[in-house]
């Protein structure tokens, strides 16, 4: 197997993680992995060298981001959440999380996973996103007060002053 390839199969676990994180659903998570592997693959003659991890990043990204915008053509369903009083702390912990990321717009949430859940850097995360460094400055510090408001128990309409 040649480096490059190797390079890419080692990345697998980290862009599971981010899919995961981004889409809310394994299987379309699973889905945006595939996709990415398999366009970064066919194009392994055209990366020129660089970071393997920002350029798959930036395959992942955008297939998302295609992905969202046909939905938007559609109807859309929400999953409605388990509001179970008898869960434990970490269990209900995890899921106001949840709830938190999933309440965030699309470009805030994609920067704060990248950010804190994946350790890329703000340079790597604009290059990704094809946006200035200060674009996702912005977007992490509305993403983090959106999150600490959410968890803090803020009223809906504050959330969106946030945004």
């Amino acid at each position: 197997m040649s480096a490059f390839r190797d390079s890419v199969e080692s990345m697998i676990p980290a862009l599971r993680r981010y899919a995961r994180a981004l889409a809310r659903d394994a299987d379309i998570a699973d889905d945006l992995v595939q996709d990415t592997l398999v366009r970064a693959l066919r194009s392994e003659k055209l990366f020129i060298g660089g970071d393997i991890r920002s350029w798959l990043y930036t395959i992942l990204t955008n297939l998302n981001r295609n992905r969202r915008r046909s939905l938007a053509r559609r109807p859309v369903l929400t999953e409605l959440f388990d509001n179970n009083p008898d869960a434990s702390g970490t269990e209900a912990e995890g899921r106001d999380i949840a709830r938190a990321l999933a309440s965030l717009v699309e470009d805030q949430r994609s920067v704060l996973l990248l950010v804190m859940l994946e350790g890329l850097s703000y340079r790597e995360v604009a290059d990704i996103q094809n946006v200035p460094i200060g674009t996702v400055m912005s977007r992490l510090a509305r993403a983090r007060a959106h999150v600490k408001a959410y968890l803090e128990g803020a009223h809906p309409t504050v959330l969106r002053a946030v945004k």
